[in-house]
């Protein structure tokens, strides 16, 4: 049966299976998500992320063995990886933060304005020349973060924390394609494992409390479906076009509205769904646009 199911699946044509991957890894991010807003409200967020980042590389380190062990570790960019770590820390906790104190649907459609940081950034680190429309596109997504933080005329502060995890997921990012040119996706991965658990351990330390069992059994839960998110997504875009399994991400605000209800009884604003539909609206067509003129561009030689 399973190998039945095995050609099936190698059956079906590449972006459908980048589709399916994307789907699965929505469903995997916004379980955790409601599992980081369970745990929040016993636990310090900061403490929930030490364990999030903790479980993931030992979750990550059986797949370093069979990449190799220590050979698929070496690396001579140890100081940009502590750099993407300490980024990626800062992200973690703060996004965990907003998830802790947010609506579901509301967080979730914060943490997609990541593409709009994008844009000053590629500017100044990237040296890239943005024209007027990729322009005008940031602008109205950044309008929409304003529709969707001012439900009632003052912003939450919790909202800026959520603000502050999608521009340090950015940074991620940049940093994450400057080193790919040399660096191996599992030597990325090993390491932002290290230095996750590094850098949130520090505040972690300042608000423990010793877990329960069952509070244990919940945070490994968080580790375990983070991991499986992160590696069903990149999945995705092994299988299919990014500009067809990008978009499919946005999902999570659908996920997350109805698990915000069902299980929290949180019941979204219009200004919450008013701006996640102009988030979502200028971050496609970035991306779309991004898409079609990288085609047009003669395709780069390979840098060592």
């Amino acid at each position: 049966m399973i190998t039945k199911a095995r050609a099936t699946w190698a059956g079906l044509a590449p972006n459908t299976r980048g589709v399916l991957w994307a789907l699965l890894a929505a469903a995997f991010m916004s379980v955790m998500a409601v599992l980081i807003k369970l745990m929040s409200a016993q636990l310090s967020s900061f403490e929930v992320a030490w364990f999030r980042a903790s479980f993931g590389l030992v979750v990550i380190l059986p797949f370093v063995w069979r990449a190799g062990g220590i050979s698929a570790i070496r690396t001579t960019r140890l100081p940009m990886h502590a750099f993407r770590g300490a980024a990626g820390a800062l992200a973690m906790m703060s996004g965990f933060y907003g998830v802790a104190h947010l609506p579901l649907a509301l967080a979730t459609s914060l943490s997609f304005a990541r593409p709009l940081f994008m844009v000053p950034l590629a500017i100044i680190f990237l040296h890239e020349v943005v024209r007027a429309r990729r322009w005008t596109a940031t602008i109205v997504g950044f309008a929409g973060v304003v529709i969707a933080i001012r439900p009632t005329g003052g912003i939450e502060f919790a909202a800026l924390f959520s603000l502050f995890s999608a521009f340090m997921v950015t940074v991620t990012m940049l940093i994450t394609k400057i080193i790919s040119t040399t660096e191996k996706p599992t030597t990325m991965i090993f390491y932002a494992g290290v230095f996750g658990s590094v850098f949130t351990l520090i505040p972690a330390i300042v608000v423990w409390e010793t877990p329960t069992l069952t509070q244990f059994g919940f945070l490994l839960a968080i580790g375990v479906v983070g991991t499986l998110g992160a590696n069903s997504m990149i999945r995705s875009l092994v299988a299919g076009e990014a500009t067809l399994v990008g978009p499919i991400e946005y999902v999570r605000i659908i996920f997350s509205a109805m698990f915000g209800f069902i299980i929290f009884a949180e019941v979204p604003t219009l200004w919450t769904a008013a701006g996640a539909i102009v988030i979502v609206g200028s971050t496609v067509y970035i991306t779309m646009r991004e898409a079609r003129i990288g085609k047009s561009k003669p395709a780069p030689s390979e840098q060592v």
